[in-house]
């Protein structure tokens, strides 16, 4: 049996244990590099078919909630995939459910500032060749993916000297794969974000998140006994239990979890 087959084996068979003890369960993902593969184009990102038809199959059973809980905006991730019932944006400043949307307010007060800072970073970026910033209201996003490597480290000093300056001490950057973020200086995570969607439901579920990047790990070290964290790719350091390769195996693992709630939660 090859390392993948045992990994995957040791996948389900916790997952199993996990559904086994709970009567709900609350599956999270995140959207690029889990349900999406990386693209170039942030704009071109979607869903790998199968993963999207069987989120959609996964949340059509009872006692099954899913959530998307994306670094992107609110209104850019809704409408790159369907099926789940909750829509987390902004790594969970922004929270779509129940035909409602909540916004964190010290985000919502601090999105002028936001706004200012890709402004200037515009400007003061547009002649670096493969740099792009991008307004996500609550967040802001430089991608420096296409940037060469000897002026990624120029960019950041900007970025951070631009945002300290503007925000004075009421923004902060972060880093993420390919892409230097900066938002309001809050204590919430995504980790925060899926602990109130736990909180949410009726009984106490068994939680499963699936990511692949640095903010997913604030998740990862929240789920404790009763939820199971997977990581996409090839971390060498992460709080997840699990780990797969690609989103094409988060595919693989959602029609496996169609397969298994279907006996649990129906």
């Amino acid at each position: 049996m090859s390392l993948q087959q045992r990994t995957t084996r040791d996948l389900q068979e916790r997952l199993a244990t996990g559904l086994d003890r709970h009567d709900e369960l609350l599956a999270c993902f995140d959207f690029d590099g889990t349900l999406a593969p990386i693209v170039d184009d942030p704009e071109r990102a979607r869903p790998l078919p199968a993963a999207e038809r069987a989120l959609e199959r996964l949340d059509s059973h009872e006692d099954v909630t899913t959530a998307i809980v994306s670094g992107r905006a609110l209104a850019d991730v809704s409408r790159r995939v369907d099926g789940p019932s909750v829509y987390g944006g902004n790594h969970g400043l922004e929270l779509a459910r129940d035909d409602s949307v909540a916004v964190h307010p010290v985000a919502q007060k601090r999105s002028r500032l936001v706004e200012r800072c890709c402004a200037v970073l515009e400007e003061r970026l547009e002649d670096v060749s493969g740099c792009r910033v991008e307004n996500k209201r609550l967040t802001g996003t430089v991608h420096v993916r296409h940037v060469s490597r000897e002026l990624v480290p120029v960019v950041e000093q900007e970025t951070r000297a631009v945002v300290d300056r503007i925000g004075d001490g009421d923004l902060e950057c972060s880093h993420g794969k390919a892409i230097l973020e900066f938002g309001p200086r809050v204590p919430w995570t995504k980790g925060d974000a899926v602990s109130l969607l736990r909180s949410k439901q009726a009984r106490d579920p068994f939680v499963l998140y699936v990511g692949d990047d640095v903010t997913d790990e604030t998740v990862f070290r929240r789920l404790g006994p009763n939820g199971l964290g997977v990581a996409v790719g090839r971390a060498t350091e992460t709080a997840a239990s699990c780990q797969v390769r690609s989103p094409r195996a988060v595919a693989h693992l959602l029609d496996w979890l169609v397969d298994a709630t279907a006996g649990r939660f129906e």
